[in-house]
């Protein structure tokens, strides 16, 4: 049986690790790329055997570049997040951390030509509509990973990534609060539905009885939780338009908590049938804006900054992350920009070979 070969470059973005193909070595059709994509990273098997994935939902992400029409961006980021043990693609959501690797795998494509000691490469993220800046190393016009930038949840260091995030306000359902509240109860629970690069659902950790500095293997062990959240996490996606979210991986859940090691405030973050290892860099952007934001769920919780443009540092299971956040407040809040700093690295490249059944592609090989 031939097989299909499909180009790609094998990335760590952040914290999260996939396959970044060129759009137009898929196929157009959603149904037939979504199984394209369940082949390639092997979902529907807890150890992703007969494909690239790695077992766990930060490393079955998948990128997908092109040139843009936009009249502003560069290129178009086209994300789509793979289950591990389902046959199931979510094609809603997009991804920040698998975004920091768009600018480098960009060049890496000839997608854009490195100028200078620092390409400034202007990104579109076709699923939500963000516009994104991403300022990645080229010393000498060269593409260089090396550097001395460290991120929680990531080994070693590497090149720095710099994203500012512009756009990102209601990115989804349109509007910073879908709901038009602050706060809702759901179940008894208290929460804050909010929608910055994405939406989410933000509780108090105590709410639930936890602490929120568990750690992500604990957490994933209680699954009375899991099933509490989950039962809420679907009646606030309904209510902020989002429809049956049952199999979908948004609107994502977060639980906030006081501070322990320094950070602004502490938080746990749902992806969302398990718990994240560190911290999204799209949810990140939303629990710090719901943590600057008054009246909201984390009140109480933290000595919220007052002045613009604030550091927001989220204490998560890996360690801590910052987000840059210019906002006014002159009517409420109102995010203006975000901005973090990530690194990746190119780890492989060459194809991926899918079965010829699920899609004959442009070039078959034995």
């Amino acid at each position: 049986m031939k097989q299909t070969a499909i180009p790609y470059v094998f990335m760590r973005g952040g914290t999260s690790r996939g396959p970044y193909f060129r759009r137009e070595d898929l196929p157009e059709d959603r149904d037939v790329l979504a199984e394209v994509l369940i082949a390639a990273m092997g979902a529907g098997h807890p150890l992703n055997i007969d494909g690239i994935g790695g077992g766990a939902a930060v490393t079955t992400k998948v990128a997908m570049l092109s040139r843009s029409n936009d009249g502003w961006a560069e290129v178009d980021y086209f994300f789509a997040q793979v289950a591990v043990t389902e046959r199931l693609v979510d094609f809603k959501p997009t991804c920040g951390n698998i975004l920091s690797g768009v600018g480098p795998a960009a060049i890496e494509m000839g997608l854009v030509e490195p100028v200078g000691d620092e390409t400034e490469i202007r990104i579109r993220a076709v699923n939500t509509g963000a516009r994104v800046v991403a300022r990645v190393q080229t010393p000498g016009g060269l593409l260089d990973y090396d550097g001395d930038t460290a991120i929680a949840g990531a080994p070693g260091t590497a090149a720095p990534v710099q994203l500012t995030f512009m756009g990102v306000v209601g990115s989804s359902t349109g509007a910073f609060l879908p709901n038009g509240t602050l706060r809702d109860e759901i179940d008894g629970i208290e929460v804050t539905c909010m929608d910055v690069a994405m939406p989410v659902v933000i509780a108090r950790a105590a709410d639930f009885g936890l602490t929120g500095n568990e750690s992500a293997a604990e957490l994933d062990e209680n699954r009375a939780f899991f099933d509490r959240m989950e039962a809420i996490r679907r009646k606030a996606g309904a209510l902020m338009g989002l429809g049956d979210v049952s199999r979908s991986v948004t609107p994502k859940f977060a639980i906030l908590a006081p501070p322990r090691d320094g950070g602004t405030i502490a938080t746990r973050y749902f992806m969302p049938w398990n718990t994240h290892p560190s911290m999204a860099v799209t949810g990140g952007q939303c629990i710090a804006s719901c943590a600057l934001t008054p009246g909201s769920v984390a009140d109480g919780l933290l000595d919220r900054p007052d002045q613009s443009p604030a550091t927001v540092t989220l204490e998560h299971p890996s360690g801590r992350m910052d987000v840059l956040v210019t906002f006014s407040s002159d009517n409420g809040f109102s995010l203006k920009a975000a901005g973090l700093v990530r690194t990746a690295r190119k780890l492989a490249d060459g194809h991926i070979y899918i079965p010829r059944r699920v899609w004959a592609g442009q070039e078959t090989t034995p």
